[in-house]
Formats: C-alpha cells, structure tokens, sequence
C-alpha cells in the first residue's frame, strides 16, 4: 500500500476544492487527490467520491479512503451515501406503509416522528398497477387508464400522503416507465446542492435502476427495506466490489438489435459469473455505441448478475442530453465535472479485477427462454426448444386449426418494458417491420394478444410523427398504458382461443420485449416464455407460433396465398437510422415531459391523507398496518441457536423472487384469493399481488404459491403445498403448514439450490420469508439483493459449502434441524455455523455452513431482527419534538410473533 502522508479531521486529503464549472462557482471533493485513485475505474472513482465527501473520522476514516483507493479494502466493506431513492409504486406502497408504522411506533414510544421523513430526495413514478385488460383495440388505452384509477384508488391515496414527507415527490400514473423516465428526464449525472458538486447516485426499489448506468449515472437496485433504511438518511453499507472490465470489439452487422446484443451479453456474463460485482463497460465499439443500445445493457444487469453494468459519460452521453431537453447549462457543468474528476470515457490504464473480451459482430438474431433470460435461442432453434421444454414432440398440425391450439401457439406478443422501448432504434424497427407487413397484406393471428406499452410518451410521439403508429395499430399493437404491465406480469386475461387452449393442457408461449421471463411471472396459464427484440413480436404475432422457424420458414402469407419471409420485410439499418434521425428533437422530450409530477384531473381529484400522520381506511383490503413493529422492545433479545427446526420447502436450482412472491394476477382458488372472497370482494375484483402489497395478510397467503414452484416436499404437485412434518406428513398449503408449525413454536428454514432469490428486488420475497417463522435459508448460493433483503428482515442467509447441497448431504426435508452458532452473532461476520440434521429413521448428518452477513452493520441488523426494528431503536434514543410527538393512547403496537399479522389469523385454511 502506498504511504500517505493525511492530515487528522475531515478533508484529510485536502481534496475538497472551489472551481467554476461550466460558468458556476462550486466546491469539489478532488478524486485525484488521494494516491492510487488514477488508475482506479470510473465506478471505483466515484465511490472514492462519495467516501471523501461523507469522511467524518469516525464512519469513515482518512486510512478507509486510502486503502480503498489502492484495493487495499478488497473483501471489506464502506458506507455508502446515494444522492437519490427511486421507487415504483408496487414496492412504494409497502415502503410508505412501513414509514406510516414508523411514525406511530417512535411517538408512541416517546420519540420524534418528524424524524421519519425523506432524509434524501425520494422519487417515486406510479407505472407498475395498469394492467392490460384491453388490448387490440383503439380505446386500450383510456379504458386500461380508467380501471387502474378504479382499482387502485386506495393505494394512490397512500402515494398522495407521501409527498406530504419532506423530499419526496410522485410522478402520477399514465406518464411511463420509472427507468425510462429516469433516462430520458430525472438522471441529473452531476448534482449541484448546497454549492457543492459530486456525482448523481441512486439507489432503486427496482433492479433495473441500472438503466442509467448507460447514461454514465451510478445507480443500482436495493431492497424496500434497505430503501427505507437510506431514505431516512441512513447509509448503505456496500460490500467493495470487484470491478469487471468488458471490453466491447467489433461491429454489429446488419438486421442485429440491441437486444439480440444484450440477450448475448447477458448469456455470456452468467458464463463469467459476475454476481455482485461492477461491470464497467470499455473499449472502441462501447465507444461506438449510442445511449439507447447503451441503456438497453445497462438495464439488463440483474439479468447477467451484476450490481452494475456501467459506461462512462463522454460526447455521446453529453448529446443525449441534449437531445433530451437538459439545460445548456447544466449539460455544460456535467461534462466539465467529468473531465475534472476522470469520469469522462478513460483513455488511460484502468486497474480491473477481470477482463472479458467480447466481440459484437459474433452476435445473431436470438430469443431467450424459455424460463430464464440467460438462455439464448438462435431463432433456428426456437423450435426445438419448446420440444425440450415441453417434454414432449410438439403437436404436427401447423397452423393451427381453429378449435384448438397446439403447443407453442403465441398467447401473448407484448412489446413491453422499459428494457427496448428506450431504444428507438429498435422501436422504429418493429414500426417500419409493421408497416412492411401490412403493405403485404399479413395480419396478427387471432388467438395473439397483442400490445404495446411504451416506457414513455415520447415513444408514441415520435412512432407517430414517423407514421408508424397507424400499420402497428392495423396489427394490434394499440398503445394499452405507459408502465411495466406484461412485462410485471399485468398481462390481463388471455383471448377466448388462448385461454380455452390453455384449460385443455395446451403449452402456450409468450413473446416479449421485456428483461424477465420467468415462470408464471408473465400469466399463470402461459408456459412458454421468450425474450425478443420489438421487431421480433410483431414476427411472431404475425406467425402465432414459436414453432414457426423464422430463419428459414414463411412468417405468413399475403392476399394471394404467397409465403412472406421475415427478410422480406426487415427494414435496413439505414432506413432505421434514417427515421430516427428525423424525428428526435429536443422539444419531443420537452413536450411530453412538461409537467412531469403534475398528474390529470383524476390524480387531482384523490383525496390524501392530511397531516404527519396517515389515516388507515377501515376494512381496507389494499392498505393494512404492517406488522413488523408490534410488541416489540427496547433492546433486542438475546441471540439464540435453532434448535428443533423444519423445512418449509426444498427448492432446487434458479428459484426466483417471482417464486416467492407472485407479482401477476391472484387466482380465486388460491389461499388469497379465498381469503379475500371471504371479506367480500368479488372474484373479478381479486386484482394483482403486485397491487395488494399493502396488505400482509393477502402477501403471507400468496407467498410461495407460483404454480410453477416446484417443492421436493410436495413432489409433482404445483406450487403452493408442502408437508405439515409436525402433523404426520400431511400435505397442506404452505401457509396452514406454517400457522401449524407457529403454534407448536416450531422454527423454520428453507433448503435450496444455485441462484436462489434470482429476479426482481421484491421486498415481500423476504417479508413473507420472516413472516411464515422461517429462521434461516440455506442455499448453494444466494442472488445480491434478496440475500441483503432476508438479512434485513432478521432471517439468516446460510450456503453450503462447496461441494455440499441437499442432494450431496442426502437431505430430504424431513429432518429435524439444529443450526449451532448463532448465539454469538459477532462470529456470524463471514463466519460459519454447525448444522445437524436428524432424519426420522436415526440417520444424522452434520456439516458447516456459511453465514452470509457480509458486513458488520448486517450482523447488527441481524441481531436487532430486521432494519426496521434497529431504525426504531436508534429513533428513539433522539429527543422528540413536543410538536409533532403523538398520544401514545392510539394503540400503537410493535412487532409480533411470526404468523400474527392480523387479528383473523386463526381462519380456517381447506387443505387441498
């Protein structure tokens, strides 16, 4: 380690530096003045920023950012500071409801409440509740618009309420997608506040908050939990990543989108394994590529694993600026910050932990599915894969007839997600491809349901400016509402062809412009379930089958019976760059985002909440008080071992949150859906999980009930069983198992495999976890954010060591389990503990696990139960202000035992 000559107090390094920036006087922190910090890369350089800024001697010390700045904190951990939250709605609503529980508690407990506020500028945009019930139809729009106000007029009143907090702001439904948006109007790449400039990080509610990596923003997906935690002026304690240099070459030959670039990108970084590390993107053809193809990358991090998938600003990221609609002026500072900090596009040596070279013009037509995005299908093979998925030869007849559908048959052809329809390259294709196919007469099959769900206005502005809109909308793809939808999984109800199909066993798939496709995350009933490029769609709506071979087989007909290939129709790139060239303007983007928070008469009209605190409607079956603060006391209690535990489940490889805790629409059958006709609501007003997440008694019924789900406890049945071990091996739901095994007091864990807690950062995943009584989760590797979720809900993230798992250990899911070591919580940091599992018939086996806390302010979130009752405690220990304390005669209760969610909870549950 190099030696440092530093100075006692804040600014050690002398760093902090008056300058004029693009004809503003402000203060910077100097990155380049600590040793080591040239050869850093631009992400590195960055969290050397924020380190220098916050160094306070105490939580961060002049030796930290030293060490940090020459690798000497490899393995350790930093705080870290974002200058933003951004949130979405469907994880917003838990967030509020929880800081709306907050408040109670800590005045009732004799604290401050005015504490809990925004400590950070919170944004958040309403884009994950509109759900495509009308599709194919001129009026989709307005009437999908209409029922997302009709159906979540509770919720938004929550929202309402929140902008009452200090700092926070909501930008109302129908306005787009929260990346997109953050893209194309929020992204500030360099703030100014308070005089002082530094770099524009956030920290998101979503794992697709990496969108603006591409637009040189840090920023990167957290849990709701660890959102509250920073919202309230808490730092993030980040793990220092390793940093991954991927050296882009080459060129992308001619018909090959952004998405067939990202789709391979993302296959062969899973092939690396870049979990949890920063991707930092260099090289010419990185260069070379535009802000949209660059987003598109960044966005899809958390499929290939990575916290961050990074490009630094440089003259194509100052032009999209630009051409966005930001101030000269401020598009003036950005770039001088960058080149004063070595942000801009380093042209020197960069000290990456690895390199990865990859070449762009390898890169083809492809799919991916059909379960997980990492798996790439060139289109000649799309066929075969649905054999492979299926199990089975698919059916011969192709066509299909009429009366019925064969496997493969396309349900849903959505284009949809923030993930593409930011790239208008890729847009202007599938337009100019509708348009082309309309001249020759083909038309969307009839069983199809089709779409289109911009991530913002400005996308349909300028599809419309370009006469695009008219030969989509001949197709189908009507424009249904600006937000996540298909994509989240608010596909809405399938066509009468499809969903007749679906109920005689057909395997229907799915295609979609989107970044998931995971089991039963698109609809329940659609099997199948492929990732495509825009223009790919709109090809297979025409073809309706993914058993059509579209490299080399007719993607229809036209009106004289002649077949009509895919590359007979495919625009030239030219054209494409032709297009969109001449329709983006800055005043497209100025136009459609002027009034950005303002909202529509019915955003207006939602009477919110008035004062600090929030008024729970009564009988609500939307918005209920969280449970996570009841009962609970001072101190945290002692730290004790498992000892007598269960299995809930015994998962194998690739579960996902969408596993855990379903986002699509709540079957009526379901444990929910029958709670929820029990209280009186209507079996076609059921609505989403991902709308309900203010209710915890509705989000502990639906967790682990994807009927995807696959339970060794519960073999060849679908998700949402398991086996009451307690009650003689019964075969119960998961949650009448979990209520049994809370009433003999009887701890909990779930066995799983690789990748557990892969997909989006669903905070209920981990909430619902700690609710059904579930103590530790012991998996062969964890994805990032759920394991920090579970970690901050109090439940303990276990890995095998490797070499073990439960097949290698001959576990069943039948033992009784001691997990040994936990009383200590100290020895948890990295550490390991003892687990013994008693099998019924006498065999015991015993091994090591890992204790996934990675840092020391984990194992004190661990300690405390979760960030929620640690944030309480240290509330509280601030004076309050006799202004703004409320009567502790409301009956403000703390936390409960697992499985006390509400005061109904001993209903009777029918076991299958």
């Amino acid at each position: 380690m190099t030696a440092v000559s530093i100075t006692a107090g804040p600014d050690s390094f002398r760093s902090r530096t008056e300058t004029r920036l693009g004809g503003r006087r402000c203060v910077v922190h100097r990155v380049d003045a600590v040793p080591g910090a040239d050869s850093l890369p631009v992400t590195q350089r960055i969290l050397l920023e924020n380190l220098l800024r916050h160094e306070d001697g105490e939580t961060i010390t002049a030796e930290q950012i030293a060490a940090f700045a020459t690798g000497g904190l490899a393995g350790g951990a930093i705080p870290f500071r974002p200058s933003r939250l951004f949130l979405h709605d469907t994880n917003g609503v838990p967030l509020l409801t929880d800081l709306a529980a907050l408040r109670e508690a800590v005045a009732a407990g004799g604290g401050d409440p005015g504490l809990v506020r925004a400590h950070i500028p919170a944004e958040l945009t309403v884009d994950h509740s509109i759900v495509t019930e009308v599709a194919g139809r001129p009026d989709a729009l307005r009437r999908n618009l209409e029922g997302d106000y009709g159906s979540n007029a509770e919720r938004y009143a929550l929202l309402k309420w929140g902008t009452t907090l200090q700092g926070f702001r909501v930008v109302p439904p129908g306005r787009g997608i929260m990346h997109q948006i953050n893209l194309e109007r929020l992204a500030r790449v360099v703030e100014l506040r308070d005089g002082v400039a530094f770099p524009d990080t956030c920290a998101g509610t979503d794992s697709h908050t990496t969108m603006v990596n591409g637009l040189g923003v840090l920023a990167w997906g957290v849990g709701g939990i660890e959102a509250e935690s920073a919202l309230l002026g808490r730092p993030i304690e980040l793990a220092v990543p390793r940093v991954v240099g991927v050296e882009l070459t080459g060129r992308l030959g001619a018909g090959v989108t952004a998405t067939d670039l990202v789709l391979a990108i993302t296959e062969r970084l899973r092939s690396v394994g870049v979990v949890g590390c920063f991707v930092e993107f260099c090289g010419e053809a990185a260069a070379r590529l535009p802000v949209g193809y660059r987003a598109t990358i960044a966005n899809m991090a958390p499929e290939y694993g990575a916290t961050v998938g990074y490009f630094p600003v440089d003259a194509a990221a100052i032009e999209y600026l630009a051409l966005t609609g930001r101030s000269t002026d401020h598009v003036g500072m950005i770039e001088a910050y960058c080149r004063l900090q070595g942000l801009w596009w380093p042209s020197g040596p960069v000290r990456y932990d690895v390199r990865v070279r990859f070449d762009l013009g390898d890169v083809r037509p492809v799919l991916a599915g059909p379960a997980r995005p990492q798996d790439r299908v060139p289109l000649a093979e799309v066929p075969a894969s649905v054999a492979a998925a299926v199990g089975r030869p698919p059916r011969p007849d192709r066509p299909p007839p009429q009366d019925r559908l064969p496997d493969g048959s396309v349900a849903i052809a959505a284009i949809t997600s923030c993930t593409n329809t930011s790239n208008p390259h890729v847009m202007v294709c599938a337009g100019l491809l509708a348009r082309n196919a309309v001249r020759r007469g083909l038309r969307s099959k009839p069983w199809v349901k089709t779409s289109l769900a911009p991530g913002s206005r400005v996308v349909t502005d300028y599809l419309e400016r370009a006469g695009l809109a008219d030969p989509l909308d001949a197709l189908g793809f009507h424009c249904v509402g600006y937000g996540c939808m298909t994509c989240i999984g608010n596909s809405g109800p399938l066509t009468p062809q499809a969903a007749r199909a679906a109920g005689n066993g057909a395997r229907l798939a799915a295609v979609v412009s989107g970044n998931r496709n995971f089991q039963g995350r698109i609809h329940n009933d659609v099997e199948l379930n492929y990732l495509a490029s825009p223009p790919l769609v709109v090809a297979y709506a025409l073809a309706g089958s993914v058993l059509v071979d579209l490299s080399a087989e007719p993607v229809g007909h036209d009106a004289a019976g002649r077949p009509v290939r895919l590359s007979e129709i495919w625009p030239s790139d030219e054209e494409i760059d032709r297009v969109v060239s001449s329709t983006h303007t800055p005043d497209l983007y100025r136009t459609a985002y002027r009034d950005l928070f303002e909202g529509d008469e019915r955003w207006r009209a939602i009477d919110a909440p008035a004062g600090g605190f929030f008024d729970w409607p009564p009988e609500s079956n939307y918005l209920t008080r969280p449970p996570f603060l009841r009962d609970i006391g001072a101190e945290p209690a002692p730290p004790q071992d498992l000892r007598g535990g269960r299995a809930l489940l015994l998962l194998g490889d690739s579960v996902t949150t969408d596993h855990i805790s379903p986002a699509g629409r709540i079957p009526e059958d379901s444990v929910a859906g029958r709670y929820l006709t029990t209280r009186g609501v209507p079996a076609n007003e059921l609505s989403s999980y991902a709308a309900r997440r203010g209710n915890a008694e509705v989000m502990i019924r639906g967790a682990f009930s994807n009927r995807r789900l696959r339970n060794a406890l519960a073999p060849g049945r679908p998700g949402g069983l398991t086996r009451d071990l307690g009650d003689g091996g019964r075969e119960v739901t998961i949650y009448a198992a979990a209520r049994s095994y809370a009433r003999n007091a009887v701890p909990l864990l779930v066995i799983a495999g690789q990748e557990y807690g892969t997909g989006s950062s669903r905070d209920w995943a981990a909430k619902a976890t700690a609710l059904l009584g579930v103590r530790a989760v012991l998996a062969r590797s964890f994805e990032r954010i759920h394991r920090s979720n579970l970690v901050q809900l109090g439940v303990l993230p276990l890995e095998f060591l490797p070499g073990d798992g439960a097949e290698s250990l001959g576990l069943d899911g039948t033992e009784r389990f001691d997990v040994r070591g936990l009383a200590d919580p100290a020895r948890l940091l990295r550490g390991s503990v003892t687990v013994r599992a008693e099998h019924p018939r006498g065999r015991t086996v015993e091994f090591r696990a890992r204790a996934r806390l990675d840092t020391p302010g984990e194992v004190d979130c661990f300690r405390h139960g979760g960030i929620l009752p640690l944030v309480y405690r240290s509330l509280l220990r601030t004076q309050p202000d006799p202004a703004t304390r409320r009567d502790a005669s409301l009956g403000v209760r703390g936390r409960p035992a697992a499985l006390s969610v509400g005061s109904n909870y001993d209903e009777t549950v029918p076991s299958p």
